[in-house]
């Protein structure tokens, strides 16, 4: 089955705990901390394979998980990392999250983006010893994995997407010019889904075509089944705009489909075209001459204009040779753009150290990316947890800035917006 988008859950692996421990040793009545670290939670990659072209793989499969570090152990042995978990999708697969966000857009075989980060291993006793500390009591939790819900889209990589009404003959088309076979039927609606197929334009050039379901008006509204597969023609050069001759009126025919290309969330109606009347075999020359007057009247200036049979081939050699110099020049044109130096960006950076003390009614909220992340990894139920961390934010001037704002004694500060957890001046 045919599967080009999909919702779904990505999480990377947790971090393992430290431990507290101390050295138990015949003849030896106090043996030093000896806690091990927690080890660190797996990464989610995703990478691009050409051996897949469905997302059907996640239709059921809706949460994508790393493994988790395990907690570290006596003696300081370090917790076991999780591996990180290496995940297949189709080349042209992108990653989008639920704020719309691009994570990754996986345009090329073997190309990997990691999507979420495996939490950090928390410390055990052992990496607390110091001089003043040699028996610590303080151990910390790991850090939780990233977690994101995320849409995986496929957008297929061809150069031509061929587009047109129901029945057109884009499949037709297709199966001419390549070794793909679509499903082809008198009947509209005929292709389901987006097809690929590679012509050979000559013996050292060839192109991929991909043929989408066709289009109809009010596609761009969710209307028939053209619309869905839209964004697999989102990255070609050329579109290959097809219009059956027989049509009642082929000037409607063209502005149909070039409003839904318009009106689609990528304004499509101005990538490069070449407008093609097809099933010409056994027309009258006189009529196909008056037909392609007609329809020259509303195509854009510059865009060629033919006419073939792709039933019987007639044309067709012609339209490839057009096609490919059309695709040559966007190229052409995106090679242009796209080895333009970009001036660099000089903008403030947020440290991961800035912090944030609000008071609101009898309590006072601390936070900042540095802060919350110790708070997550302290065991904030526990004395020497708290005392740590009254300590870090002392070193940090937030116990200053509390103080300045007139903290009193017994009073809460809540660390993080939304709160990791609390702990009494």
């Amino acid at each position: 089955m045919f599967v080009d988008k999909v919702l779904v859950s990505i999480k990377a692996g947790d971090g393992g705990n430290g431990v507290i421990s101390f050295r138990r040793e015949k003849f030896r009545e106090r043996g030093g901390p000896d806690g091990g670290d927690g080890g660190d939670g797996g990464d989610v990659i995703l990478r691009a394979s050409r051996n897949q072209n469905t997302l059907a793989a996640f239709r059921y499969k809706k949460l994508i998980k790393a493994p988790s570090g395990l907690p570290g152990s006596r003696t300081k042995r370090h917790g076991r990392s999780g591996q990180n978990l290496e995940v297949q999708v189709p080349v042209g697969t992108t990653v989008v999250d639920e704020v719309g966000t691009t994570l990754a857009d996986l345009t090329y075989d073997e190309q990997s983006a990691t999507i979420v980060r495996g939490g950090k291993g928390g410390f055990g006793n052992a990496h607390f010893v110091s001089s003043t500390r040699q028996a610590p009591k303080v151990v910390e939790k790991g850090e939780k994995g990233e977690t994101i819900d995320a849409v995986l889209e496929l957008k297929m990589i061809a150069d031509v997407g061929v587009v047109g009404l129901p029945n057109a003959g884009k499949s037709t088309l297709l199966a001419r010019i390549s070794n793909a076979k679509p499903e082809i039927a008198s009947y509209p609606f005929t292709t389901l889904h987006p097809n690929l197929g590679v012509a050979d334009v000559d013996s050292k050039n060839s192109l991929l075509f991909a043929d989408i379901p066709g289009l109809i008006e009010g596609a761009s509204w969710g209307r028939g089944l053209g619309d869905e597969f839209l964004r697999h023609v989102e990255r070609t050069s050329v579109l290959v705009h097809l219009i059956d001759i027989y049509s009642d009126d082929i000037a409607s025919a063209y502005k149909t489909i070039m409003t839904e290309l318009r009106d689609y969330t990528v304004d499509l109606s101005k990538r490069s075209q070449v407008v093609v009347l097809n099933k010409t075999e056994g027309f009258d020359p006189k009529d196909l001459l008056g037909q392609l007057k007609k329809l020259k009247k509303v195509v854009p200036r510059g865009t060629p204009v033919l006419a073939i049979s792709a039933a019987s081939g007639e044309g067709v050699k012609e339209l490839l040779r057009t096609v490919d110099k059309q695709v040559k020049q966007a190229r052409q044109r995106i090679a242009k753009k796209t080895s333009k130096p970009k001036l660099p960006i000089i903008g403030l950076k947020t440290k991961d150290d800035n912090w944030r003390v609000v008071k609101q009614g009898g309590s006072f909220i601390v936070s900042g990316k540095k802060i919350e992340r110790f708070a997550a990894r302290t065991h904030l139920d526990d004395y020497y947890g708290q005392q740590r961390l009254r300590d870090i934010m002392g070193k940090m001037g937030i116990l200053g800035e509390l103080e300045r704002q007139g903290i009193e004694a017994g009073q809460t500060i809540i660390i993080g917006h939304p709160p990791i957890g609390e702990v009494e001046y």
